[in-house]
């Protein structure tokens, strides 16, 4: 019998034992030398350092309570997000406070802890906060004890905290039903793990040759194609991953979530895994889509820090002027991107109000100044936030 994780599940199953062998890229007599054309990456490397350099200065600026509620939000993105790719949501609440109560941040009443929250948190936190502490097997071992706190994976018992063994077949990847099963990929046998991951780490740990951010993408690669535990291999490989891009950052704070990112592109990511797995040392095109999927996640998190500047500056302008709860949550919703335009019917089921009470909340922020009416035409009149400049 084998063991596999079908990429729709994502959840250990047994099938029937597999005959014939595979033409996997670990089957290469170059492996695990990697190669990949520098000239190709150097300019979205470039893109990437710039677009970092942008966002590091976005942040030098702004005060250090800010710079740790926006940390918070990217941590909590990375955590929802690496475990929603494998096909487990987490309550965003749990993860929130989580983080907030291990890096001492402030958010108010906190939500109760959860183990399996509290193991990806871990998990995650040590790879970043720690990163220029050495990744060792019993580093990575203590990670995947923490991912699987009840030694089951869904209702099936895995081995925790220690490498696959293969007892029950090869390892692999596949979908699709039991009766028409497509192996999309199979992973090295149990028997070469310790000299495998041995290597990797030696890598990992000491190798200085390669750019950083590629590095990064290589250790991504790297270990999800050596999948050495029985589950868990694609968050694990995604903190290594993290890891890699908070030395090459300098720092313990994530400014950005590439796990957000693969998310938004998660059937690219699965597909471009599976090509390269099966092909050859050269792995330019994955490096190239790691960096593509980078640069993504860092515009990304200059995006969300412009709309969190902007309401910072708002609320700062606004601070003295009473306002009921309504008002600040309409106002919260037009500084976020409100999609469409805002009239008094919209506002009145929103706030959960009637339409007289709407257009006096309305009325009262118009003569205020925090709202105007909208340029654009249309059968309804609409509402938006008028420039804080422009005001001054």
């Amino acid at each position: 019998m084998r063991r596999i994780i079908d990429f729709a599940e994502i959840t250990p199953h047994n099938l029937r034992m597999n005959s014939g062998d595979k033409n996997y890229i670990w089957q290469d007599s170059h492996w695990p030398h990697w190669e990949y054309d520098i000239k190709q990456l150097t300019g979205l490397l470039t893109q990437v350092y710039q677009a970092q350099g942008r966002l590091q200065g976005q942040l030098h600026h702004v005060g250090m309570n800010l710079r740790d509620q926006e940390s918070l939000r990217v941590i909590t993105e990375d955590v929802l997000k690496t475990s929603e790719i494998e096909g487990e949501i987490l309550d965003q609440n749990s993860v929130r406070s989580s983080i907030a109560r291990r890096l001492g941040i402030d958010i108010g009443a906190l939500a109760p802890a959860d183990r399996h929250v509290e193991g990806v948190v871990d998990m995650v936190l040590d790879a970043t906060q720690h990163h220029q502490k050495q990744l060792t097997q019993e580093r990575l071992f203590a990670w995947h004890a923490a991912l699987f706190p009840t030694g089951q994976s869904g209702l099936s018992n895995i081995l925790v905290g220690t490498w696959r063994n293969d007892a029950l077949g090869a390892m692999q990847v596949v979908s699709g039903p039991i009766s028409r099963q497509k192996v999309h990929f199979e992973a090295p046998p149990a028997s070469r793990l310790l000299v495998e991951m041995a290597e990797f780490l030696l890598w990992f740990n000491v190798n200085q040759q390669d750019d950083p951010m590629i590095k990064a993408g290589l250790a991504h690669l790297w270990f999800v194609t050596l999948h050495p535990f029985d589950d868990g291999n694609g968050r694990i490989a995604r903190a290594i991953g993290d890891m890699a891009l908070a030395r090459a950052d300098g720092s313990m704070q994530r400014l950005y979530s590439l796990s957000a990112q693969i998310g938004r592109d998660r059937k690219n990511y699965y597909d471009l895994l599976e090509k390269t797995q099966k092909g050859t040392m050269d792995v330019t095109q994955w490096l190239s889509w790691f960096l593509s999927s980078l640069l993504a996640a860092i515009h990304a998190a200059e995006a969300a820090l412009t709309t969190t500047l902007a309401k910072t500056t708002f609320w700062q302008h606004w601070s003295g002027t009473p306002m009921n709860d309504r008002q600040i949550k309409l106002l919260n919703k037009l500084l976020d991107g409100f999609d469409g335009k805002l009239t008094s019917s919209k506002w009145a089921i929103i706030a959960k109000c009637s339409p007289d009470t709407a257009l006096r909340d309305i009325t009262d922020l118009l003569e205020r100044g925090a709202l105007v009416k909208s340029d654009a035409g249309g059968r309804s009149t609409s509402y938006e936030l008028k420039n804080i400049d422009s005001h001054c």
